[in-house]
């Protein structure tokens, strides 16, 4: 099977969201959305990959596929958990009603519908495609509730008397929308409530993902449409600090919020607990061309995710940073998995990584990626986090097709895919520079 260290990349032509990411019978699984036929988006499949300890992964090749009339055009995004030793998994099903004659993997103006549906396994390996899938929640017919095409990606979680789901959706009005859901069985499921934001963001909300810290209760949303700038990416991944009812499924969503990375690059996050229950994200690293051809789209390092004085951190996974143990002092000497680098950049100073520059401007810390990076008018090429207060520490990793800025060790994050990356690194204080890569 296809092995990945580090970053869990595409086995070969195209990858998006992860799903069903869980610890499950002592593995890690991840299932992602899968196109197996080219290196570009089309009719959804689920992919999977297993890890001992988020580290090393191992491509299991295709878990969920369409088979019935409701996921006939894609086995879209959801999630996974254990109950009673069986895994189960929640995901979109869609169906199209106009299909594009040219090109049978995609719709003509949005004729589609989704539904909700559910798939057990006995050992989170074999799915049984043909006779195991349930529609749980049919096609929204509701027009005070939902949406019959934008309603998917169910997050399931066991609640303290319960278990309860939510789905990504919008208002008629076009307003993002949270639709809540609650089950004594994992099978049977009430709708319970439904949030949306007056003036909220964008107009249709994916991925929600919903879990509780002991600094606070975080929501993490991925709205179509959030920022408006001309011709660039509106699509974005945030996160904010809410209050839950769990009873009546009200939930209090604040106006402000976080970006999840600011590079802008990540989407479609989602969470799971590890096995010493940390809660720990990852996240689609959007590219805009396959590499060499063959694959396109990766995911980010395991993140963990934590609450302290109101603000949320992303940390890099203790399991992957205690990897970078043998010092190097040039990039051709770095495993193939890459290598992580450890500065304090000080007020003026720039840092080159192969063509990719990070300085410090202020209390900020910056990015330019106009040297790496294919000529794409709706990509970012520059970036910047808000001030800091930390400090301006910064481990930076470094793989072929993605660099992932931590800042004060989680403080703020920016992630950027690259491309023709060289060996050079140049900073201003060489002799300060740590530079260390796999043992």
């Amino acid at each position: 099977m296809n092995k990945n260290r580090i970053h869990l990349k595409a086995p070969g032509n195209w990858i998006n969201d992860p799903n069903g990411f869980i610890y499950y019978q002592g593995n890690y699984h991840l299932f992602y959305q899968y196109f197996p036929y080219a290196a570009r988006w089309g009719t959804m499949h689920w992919g999977h990959a297993v890890s001992k300890d988020l580290v090393c992964w191992e491509h299991q090749g295709v878990a969920l596929y369409p088979t019935v009339y409701e996921d006939q055009h894609g086995c879209f995004s959801g999630s996974a958990v254990e109950h009673d030793g069986k895994m189960y998994l929640y995901y979109t099903g869609v169906h199209y009603h106009k299909i594009d004659p040219k090109d049978i993997h995609r719709c003509l103006d949005d004729a589609f519908e989704a539904s909700q549906i559910m798939i057990t396994s006995e050992d989170g390996i074999h799915f049984d495609n043909f006779h195991g899938k349930k529609v749980i929640i049919p096609p929204i017919e509701d027009a005070m509730v939902g949406d019959k095409v934008h309603t998917r990606d169910p997050k399931v979680w066991r609640g303290k008397d319960a278990w309860y789901m939510v789905v990504g959706s919008k208002t008629p009005d076009n307003k993002g929308e949270l639709i809540f859901y609650k089950s004594e069985n994992l099978a049977d499921w009430k709708l319970i409530n439904t949030v949306s934001k007056e003036n909220g963001f964008g107009w249709m909300w994916e991925c929600p993902d919903y879990f509780e810290t002991e600094g606070g209760e975080v929501l993490v949303l991925s709205p179509i449409g959030l920022l408006k700038e001309e011709n660039l990416e509106g699509n974005q991944s945030i996160c904010m600090l809410v209050r839950f009812e769990e009873e009546t499924c009200a939930m209090e969503i604040p106006d402000q919020y976080q970006y999840l990375d600011y590079g802008l690059d990540l989407y479609a996050p989602q969470s799971a607990l590890d096995e010493e229950g940390r809660r720990v994200l990852v996240a689609w690293l959007r590219m805009p061309e396959a590499v060499d051809g063959a694959w396109q789209g990766m995911f980010c390092i395991p993140r963990v995710v934590e609450v302290e004085a109101g603000h949320i951190y992303f940390r890099v996974h203790p399991n992957i940073d205690r990897m970078y143990t043998r010092k190097i002092t040039h990039a051709a000497e770095a495993d193939s998995a890459g290598y992580k680098i450890s500065y304090e950049i000080e007020e003026g100073e720039t840092i080159s990584i192969g063509g990719y520059q990070i300085s410090r401007r202020g209390s900020q810390i910056c990015a330019d990626r106009n040297g790496v990076f294919p000529e794409h008018t709706n990509f970012r090429m520059q970036f910047s986090t808000p001030e800091v207060k930390e400090g301006f520490h910064l481990d930076i990793y470094v793989d072929t097709n993605l660099i992932e800025v931590f800042v004060n060790h989680g403080e703020y994050v920016i992630s950027s895919g690259v491309y023709g990356l060289t060996d050079e690194v140049r900073a201003d204080r060489m002799e300060e520079l740590k530079m260390y890569t796999l043992a």
